[in-house]
């Protein structure tokens, strides 16, 4: 499982790219595309919609009734460097302007080999045409400046966006010359590109290293695990008497609060389609609301190894200890939905942990929060644990990925039914 996760990640640079892998996944297990409306579903149907290119939700209508829905929500981004429209600064060399995308440690994309991947907006006689573009070679780098030249750099560099997160991209000073290489990579005439949301990505493969291969180290562990180990989870499930839901959502590191994000309408018109396309009514709808549960799927902090005074003191996971349940007041996890999914591993041999953040450092929102506002379902809040998050690359342990994967399967394959006090597995 671990290696195919580390090489979904080097096929997926930025949000588009994993998207369209997800999409190209569940296409071929035989996943129909669907409009925006107008729906026709069948009873053993598969069928996705995306939106923005950005993000996807996928569901399978089972044969008989509907008794509710199970879903999974993970993101398709990860902290990075966003390339500006007018990027390039012309001096001694060609440099690309950037800004931060997301809470990045800004440290870990200084002097190491990025490279350029994103989506393009093409001129077309009719109109426009988007197109997914990865320059998949080392071709920029952000340099720092010597320890000569900055004395206390060892005692904590602070790093101006603006100057210190300029990327080195060519000594030639003749303008257009990334414009011209981005087409180039196309094909396409560069008098034709638009615009772009173009980002600098690291450009290093992840690996599975340790004695006993115990660990795994790659760029955007964070939440590339989680959109992988879901999406395979979700194709393995079984039939049940509920709608398996497959969300992974966009734009998570900068709030969900876009069309394409948790915070979006995107989720409940989907459910609200498929209860009309199913000829339930609102209250029928209503109904199985009440009757369905959620996944809020995002990597947590593992306890570090050289400062476990950062972490709590009973709620600290390690790496390969199983799935991390996540606890905070700001989260969506309560007492019923961590119950419900401690069971569900405990019935499919998963062993899981909890975390917590030590009482003094609040920790922000999830997936599952943001998403209960407008489909209030049970939500549990759950990932890997994992090390240096938001770094350029990050580590977790390499058997996680394959409790998280029988985690998920487990949970889509569950019956959970919600009655007053009771909960029935």
């Amino acid at each position: 499982m671990i290696k195919e996760l580390l090489q979904f990640i080097e096929q997926s640079p930025v949000c588009f790219h994993a998207v369209e892998n997800v999409r190209t996944r569940l296409e071929q297990e035989g996943f129909v595309a669907l409009p925006g409306s107008d729906w026709e579903l069948v009873p053993g149907g598969k069928y996705y919609i995306t939106r923005n290119g950005s993000s996807l939700i996928a569901f399978k209508v089972p044969q008989g009734t509907v008794k509710g829905f199970v879903i999974s929500a993970s993101h398709s981004d990860s902290p990075c460097l966003k390339i500006r429209d007018n990027a390039e600064l012309k001096g001694p060399a060609v440099r690309l302007e950037t800004e931060r995308y997301g809470g990045m440690i800004n440290l870990t994309w200084v002097d190491r080999p990025l490279s350029v991947a994103g989506r393009v907006l093409v001129r077309r006689e009719n109109g426009l045409e988007a197109r997914l573009v990865n320059l998949k070679k080392d071709c920029a780098i952000i340099p720092n400046v010597a320890i000569h030249m900055q004395k206390g750099i060892n005692d904590g560099a602070k790093y101006d966006p603006a100057r210190d997160l300029v990327a080195l991209f060519c000594e030639s000073d003749n303008a257009g010359t990334f414009k011209w290489e981005i087409a180039q990579a196309l094909g396409e005439d560069e008098d034709d590109i638009v615009s772009w949301d173009l980002y600098l990505y690291n450009n290093q493969p992840g690996t599975v290293w340790g004695p006993d291969k115990e660990f795994a180290s790659s760029p955007r562990l964070d939440d590339l695990g989680c959109v992988y180990t879901c999406t395979e989870g979700f194709l393995a499930a079984a039939e049940t008497d509920r709608v398996p839901v497959l969300c992974v959502f966009d734009n998570e590191e900068i709030g969900s609060g876009t069309k394409q994000g948790a915070a979006s309408d995107f989720l409940p018109r989907v459910l609200k389609l498929i209860s009309e396309s199913l000829f339930l009514s609102p209250a029928q709808h209503l109904s199985l609301l009440d009757n369905s549960w959620m996944l809020s799927c995002d990597n947590g902090h593992a306890k570090h190894p050289n400062h476990p005074e950062l972490a709590d003191t009973n709620e600290a996971p390690v790496l390969n200890g199983g799935v991390v349940i996540k606890h905070s007041p700001r989260y969506a996890t309560d007492a019923v939905s961590c119950a419900v999914f401690s069971e569900i591993c405990r019935r499919a041999g998963v062993p899981v942990q909890h975390y917590s953040n030590r009482p003094d450092m609040p920790g922000g929102g999830t997936l599952g929060l943001i998403a209960n506002q407008d489909t209030p379902v049970y939500t549990v809040d759950i990932g890997m644990a994992q090390l240096a998050m938001h770094s350029s690359f990050e580590t977790m342990g390499s058997r996680d990925a394959e409790h998280f994967y029988k985690a998920i399967k487990a949970s889509y394959e569950a019956r959970v039914s919600f009655r007053g006090n009771e909960v029935r597995l």
